[in-house]
């Protein structure tokens, strides 16, 4: 219950919320033209060197993984913590000046990470291509962030913090540590007098540089499209279902379970490699222990549900959530399963390995965002979701997509594992490079199409918020849980 007198701010939150639907469509547009690109290579060639798959490519994964992504984590986080610690950013000038600060070198650092990608300035490491002096800007937007947070934990009225606030506490320390860590560099031309001023090179070598850079980069994962997405929907969930969690107690061992699994897991990226063999076993080991945590909290979330099963047909946004929860369990058993070491050698480096991405990002971590930002439309500006129709179709329409993209890639990552290891009679390779890369055509081009309707989708995901600014069926109370939708 909201308290009397207490008038919420969503200011920020909102401002996150319109930046997430922005990178949504322009991150998911570019990964669906350079899916195109893979499919009918020609298409490299229209717009030169900057329309190429290995300059957009970046651009894709960090415009959708750290714009996307991170702008619909932060729309959900000023909006939950308000509510759950019943303060109000009005309340106190600097926590909320902390936020508009947090917000504007967030959306600098957005745009100058898009300018130098398409100008093809990276340290060309995969979730951290950024060059050093946006890496200082980085940790100077993260401090800002943690302030803010931190800064209406103190004010609070209500004792207990609800669980999901320690999953953003968990999101906030986890990735300032990794971010640190894989991200000492030595910037070149001060150290050598040589190069540009903004290149730098990393401060660790080789096998060392891979270790440290994978443990970053799964527990990217696991800090940026887990730990603060599990916090959505164990805020989201019960408000638009009118449910109380299914197990707090739950919830905790959840909690502590990722924490500390998730943080060993990263070496299975490195399996069959350089790396010390007991490195590789600790990594399989425990992403196949992994499942436990993850499909804790996936199971406490399906169970909220429990003899409330009807709303599925009469909520889209419990659809979104719900299919949300099942995605997740979907990706968090295919991981485990890739990370053994027999099923690791037939997958590394197939185009199975993106498809398991996908699953995760597209129907966890995309449904999730999406939910969240349309439960909070209403809450912010007092009146109905324009149209539940919009809403189905678009449910429908990108569900088909994510099937699409995930079971293409599923057989097209099978097929080549299988091509690349069989061998004739005289133990010569069966097949050449080259066909694989024809007999995968069929797959990548379907793969491009569920991409298409995903942003699709997004469109009108766009179109029925922008709507919803506009409706004249404004809401004299705001809703205590399932949000109002037009027809």
């Amino acid at each position: 219950m909201q308290n009397a007198g207490l008038e919420y701010d969503y200011t920020v939150s909102k401002w996150f919320a319109y930046l997430a639907i922005i990178f949504g469509i322009v991150g998911m547009s570019i990964g669906t033209y350079i899916a195109f690109e893979l499919a009918f290579p020609g298409m490299n060639e229209w717009f030169g060197q900057y329309g190429t798959f290995s300059r957009l490519r970046p651009i894709h994964t960090n415009v959708v993984a750290f714009g996307f992504t991170l702008s619909g984590i932060w729309a959900a986080m000023y909006y939950i913590a308000q509510r759950t610690l019943k303060v109000s950013l009005k309340e106190n000038s600097f926590v909320h000046g902390l936020a508009k600060a947090h917000f504007w070198l967030y959306l600098l650092l957005a745009a100058l990470m898009v300018t130098t990608e398409l100008m093809g300035i990276t340290t060309s490491k995969e979730y951290a291509e950024m060059e050093w002096p946006l890496d200082v800007l980085t940790v100077v937007v993260w401090v800002l962030f943690g302030m803010a947070m931190f800064g209406m934990i103190g004010m609070r009225r209500e004792k207990t913090l609800y669980i999901s606030m320690w999953y953003f506490i968990a999101f906030f320390l986890g990735v300032a540590m990794l971010y640190l860590f894989n991200n000492m560099e030595v910037p070149t031309y001060f150290v050598t007098g040589m190069g540009k001023w903004y290149h730098s090179v990393s401060m660790y070598s080789g096998t060392n540089d891979a270790l440290v850079q994978w443990w970053y980069g799964h527990n990217a994962v696991a800090f940026v499209f887990t730990v603060p997405i599990v916090a959505m929907i164990y805020y989201y969930l019960p408000k638009e279902s009118g449910q109380p969690v299914f197990s707090y107690k739950l919830s905790l061992l959840s909690f502590w379970g990722l924490m500390f699994v998730y943080l060993w897991a990263g070496g299975h990226h490195l399996i069959y490699s350089t790396v010390p063999d007991w490195m590789q076993t600790m990594g399989s080991v425990f992403s196949v222990i992994l499942i436990l945590p993850s499909w804790g909290s996936a199971i406490n979330m399906l169970l909220t549900m429990k003899g409330e099963w009807n709303q599925l047909k009469e909520s889209p946004l419990i659809k979104f959530m719900v299919l949300a929860s099942t995605f997740y369990m979907l990706s968090t058993l295919e991981g485990p399963i890739q990370a053994i070491k027999s099923v690791n050698a037939l997958a590394h480096f197939t185009d199975w390995i993106p498809g398991h991405v996908h699953d995760g990002t597209l129907g966890w971590v995309g449904f999730m965002v999406i939910a969240a930002i349309l439960h909070m439309a209403p809450r912010y500006f007092k009146r109905e979701i324009y149209s539940r129709k919009l809403m189905e179709m678009q449910f429908w329409l990108q569900t088909t997509g994510i099937v699409l993209y995930f079971s293409s890639m599923w057989i097209a990552g099978i097929t080549q594992g299988m091509m690349w290891r069989a061998v004739d009679q005289y133990g010569n390779l069966a097949y050449s490079f080259i066909d694989t890369v024809t007999v995968l055509h069929p797959y990548y081009t379907i793969r491009a199409i569920g991409g298409l309707l995903y942003v699709t989708g997004l469109f009108m995901w766009a179109y029925n918020f922008y709507k919803t600014m506009q409706s004249d069926k404004v809401l004299e109370k705001e809703p205590a849980f399932a949000s109002p939708m037009g027809a």
